[in-house]
């Protein structure tokens, strides 16, 4: 251990992570090169494209704003866990019938973030999927294919046929 570094202990996906960091290590840093959780993706590293957006405790959180240490005690959920868990199938299959995951650099955050809206706003409107997604950046689609796949999968899911959670 070196003196800097401090002890903690995030549960990330399900399970339990304590790691030595340096206190100045972003939360998607931690994620990728401590875990080896790959899909959080780098971006601009501003909090501006969404490129790392990740859940902690349930809401929205930008990887490369959150230092690890501020992330000490909380739930952290990475795309890896909730894909793995099924929480985003639909989405994902949505994402595949429109077109809408491409070169795949935003698709992570893009997915978490229309998890969120929809799970907060399960009747979300264009406009409203438009504005929810727009600090996370698209430079393959237009955005119009992101935006048509998660009124997919909203509509499934209005009708039942979708994951809830």
């Amino acid at each position: 251990m070196n003196e800097s570094k401090i002890l903690t202990r995030i549960r990330v996906n399900g399970e339990l992570h304590a790691h030595w960091v340096e206190p100045r290590q972003h939360l998607v840093d931690y994620l990728r090169d401590e875990i080896g959780l790959k899909g959080t993706r780098v971006g601009c590293e501003h909090g501006v494209c969404g490129a790392c957006t990740v859940m902690l405790d349930g809401e929205i959180a930008r990887g490369c704003l959150v230092l690890a240490v501020q992330a000490d005690g909380h739930e952290v959920q990475t795309i890896e866990g909730v894909s793995d868990a099924g929480a985003i199938a639909d989405l994902q299959q949505a994402f595949v019938a429109r077109n809408a995951a491409q070169c795949g650099a935003c698709t992570p955050g893009m997915l978490l973030t229309a998890h969120a809206l929809l799970r907060h706003e399960p009747n979300a409107g264009r406009a409203e999927i438009r504005e929810q997604i727009s600090g996370n950046y698209c430079r393959c689609t237009g955005y119009h294919a992101i935006v048509d796949a998660i009124v997919l999968a909203r509509d499934q899911r209005l009708r039942g046929g979708g994951a809830h959670e």
